[in-house]
């Protein structure tokens, strides 16, 4: 084990398996920005919780629940995800990010456009949600751009870098379903007469059609569908995809079928794209391509525990053992989904709650659970080869291991999973008191997972190093 080993050969061998992240890696202040921007919103969503836990316990289609629901998704997901992207995509990939620069320009927008689409959610004001939903749309154009232009840099094509593309696509495609809906909702009566300027007219012309478009599809179903497009597309394809590379790399092991890898990616695509039209449509084909994204979805867990028995190294860290565990939520959720999907379901409060439940389990108990555990491996590593690789050879050096806490980790981990349970239980009974009381064990478990972040960030500034003993006297 690393921490069985001499510090100093740990840190020779980190800074050996590390020798090609720094060649294409981006600077560690890149990631970082977004993964604090990322952690922030999730603190502030978890107060939200707290405060208002009725907005577990009652329908979903309303503004505040949609304002909270953005907070995650665009707030902490879609920061922490695109800023672990950066850091990833050239390591997995064997490449170098195309512009570092353009990275920083769109950290600036998303910020803006995330928090304002937030606060006019909660205002219900879907004429400046547009408007910063725009801004949101170009950030993820030039993130999308950004990233393509990497991938088409990629020396060697393989499962990752089409589960990657795909989650571009799916991304896109989120974003531009988010726009229609918001155009739908908007009226253009004045707009229309401040309107002088030819490409003023047309472009009110243009959301007047699209608001057209949008008319045809029930606003539920739409709603429906661009999550849909989001959670499993980018977010669900980007677990998939990633972790072919990840859990392989942290366990000393390797992809056991390329076959089933590949296969698992393909059906994830042509599954939610079957789902996205069905559930537009009001098709019963809805359950049937749900059952193909279930199918992928197993194939994949069959794969990824093919890999973990095959492993070199024997014992599974906690942060491994925490991703782990939010790919495990995939079999609930998947039967979940059978169960909405199913054409004869009775539409009552209950079925109500149980969309509540699944729409929570995706987002709290499966994504943001995975990437908590992978953020325990990722923000550790950032941090010790931009603090410590300068350094190797020249003084002691700390391991991965002695920059957070494990016992703080285990703990966190364990309230997670509490809170998790409380949740759904309180979302299920329709009981807030019981749903704040799990929102509040899931806040604790983020302190927790806080007090840890503190102690690897601070070695930024306060590096731990040691000078070698001296040699002993003949």
């Amino acid at each position: 084990m690393e921490a069985a080993l001499p510090i100093s050969a740990v840190a020779k061998s980190t800074r050996k398996q590390a020798a090609p992240v720094a060649a294409a890696a981006p600077s560690v202040s890149l990631p970082l920005r977004f993964v604090v921007t990322g952690l922030l919103s999730l603190f502030v969503g978890a107060g939200w919780l707290i405060s208002r836990p009725d907005l577990l316990t009652t329908y979903h289609y309303n503004q505040f629940i949609i304002a909270l629901t953005h907070l995650f998704v665009l707030g902490w997901l879609c920061s922490t995800v695109m800023g672990a992207m950066y850091q990833l995509v050239p390591v997995a990939l064997e490449t170098k990010l195309y512009s570092e620069r353009l990275a920083k320009w769109q950290f600036v927008i998303h910020l803006v456009a995330f928090v304002g689409m937030v606060w006019m959610f909660r205002k219900w004001d879907m004429k400046q949600v547009g408007h910063f939903g725009t801004g949101m749309a170009i950030g993820v154009g030039l993130f999308v751009y950004n990233l393509t232009r990497t991938l088409l840099r990629v020396p060697k094509w393989n499962v990752v870098a089409t589960a990657i593309a795909s989650a571009l696509v799916w991304l896109s495609l989120t974003v531009i379903a988010g726009l229609s809906i918001a155009a739908a909702k908007c009226s253009y009566e004045s707009a229309e007469g401040l309107a002088t300027a030819d490409g003023v007219r047309q472009i009110v012309s243009g959301l007047r059609a699209v608001g057209a478009f949008m008319s045809h599809f029930d606003a539920l179903n739409a709603m429906h569908a661009h999550a849909h497009l989001g959670v499993v597309g980018f977010f669900t394809m980007l677990v998939v995809g990633v972790s072919y590379k990840l859990v392989p790399m942290f366990t000393l092991g390797e992809i056991q079928s390329r076959r089933r890898a590949n296969l698992s990616v393909w059906l994830l695509n042509a599954g939610l794209l079957g789902s996205v039209i069905s559930i537009l449509l009001r098709s019963q084909f809805k359950f049937v391509f749900a059952l193909v994204i279930i199918a992928a979805l197993a194939i994949y867990g069959w794969e990824l525990a093919a890999i973990v028995r095959a492993r070199r190294r024997s014992a599974l860290d906690w942060g491994v053992k925490s991703f782990l565990t939010a790919v495990a939520m995939l079999a609930p959720l998947s039967l979940l989904a059978a169960v909405l999907a199913w054409p004869r379901l009775p539409l009552n409060p209950f079925t109500g709650q149980l969309e509540n439940l699944y729409g929570f389990l995706g987002l709290i108990g499966f994504v943001t659970f995975a990437i908590i555990g992978m953020l325990h491996k990722i923000i550790p590593f950032l941090v010790w080869f931009h603090t410590y690789s300068p350094h190797v050879g020249k003084a002691q050096l700390p391991a991965l291991a002695d920059l957070y806490s494990e016992r703080v980790q285990v703990a966190s981990f364990w309230t997670w999973q509490a809170g998790l349970v409380v949740t759904c239980a309180g979302i299920l009974a329709e009981h807030a008191a019981l749903a704040r009381g799990g929102a509040l064990l899931l806040a604790a478990s983020l302190a927790l997972f806080a007090v840890n972040i503190g102690k690897i960030l601070s070695h930024i500034v306060r590096p731990v190093l040691k000078p070698f003993p001296a040699p002993a006297s003949k």
